[in-house]
């Protein structure tokens, strides 16, 4: 029923690209804490960068679970399910970690992400992940839905803060900085997003992303 997989690529990557949403589960150390799975569904918000490493943005709310329990163990599962078409369920388990705004590989890390304007959804850091075990399994109890649109709540919520107002929002947060567990969360205060990485398009002229 189920296969497990050395890669991410060809029909896997094709599957996990083109879903409109995943889910990320992490959990602390201590037996006795929170698990935690946070749906992610902003489009063009996730991609792979390599055979065994995928990545995806990580926006501004209420809580920082994934980010607290990534730095405190890495332990992280992915998973895409197929809601139209064939059945199929695709998990990847892994090691990920949170790269905030004032890390040196945050600014490259946005390249994989040209369909996307951090400034709007109030991005904190790209979560990447490495994979050690991809495996997928039949997914005949999934029910269908449908697609029709994102929503637009998010964006019209984060659009209007700039990185000092977002900083105090993620401040005024019980568990924003620490985890419902005490864990450390998101370091504030909040760096200041850097500038959008540049491209250079098919005619060979550098081009300012959309990120």
């Amino acid at each position: 029923m189920g296969k497990t997989y050395a890669h991410i690529d060809g029909r896997l990557r094709t599957f996990i690209e083109e879903q409109h949403i995943f889910f990320a589960a992490t959990a602390p150390l201590d037996g006795d804490g929170t698990v935690n799975l946070s749906p992610k569904g902003v489009s063009g918000s996730f991609a792979v960068i390599d055979e065994q490493t995928v990545a995806y943005l990580d926006f501004a709310g209420s809580n920082a679970e994934t980010v607290a329990h990534l730095r405190e163990n890495g332990r992280i599962t992915l998973m895409w399910c197929a809601f139209q078409g064939p059945p199929n369920i695709v998990r990847v388990h892994g090691r990920g970690e949170p790269v905030f705004r004032d890390d040196p590989r945050f600014r490259d890390l946005l390249r994989h992400f040209p369909g996307v304007d951090s400034t709007v959804h109030g991005l904190r850091a790209v979560i990447v992940v490495t994979a050690e075990l991809i495996r997928d399994t039949c997914g005949y109890a999934v029910p269908f839905m449908t697609y029709d649109e994102d929503r637009d709540l998010h964006a019209k919520r984060f659009a209007r803060e700039d990185d000092v107002s977002l900083g105090q929002y993620f401040e005024k947060k019980e568990h924003v900085a620490r985890s419902i567990d005490g864990l450390p969360g998101l370091p504030l205060p909040l760096p200041v997003l850097p500038p959008a990485p540049r491209s250079t398009d098919k005619a060979g002229e550098t081009v300012v992303g959309t990120t």
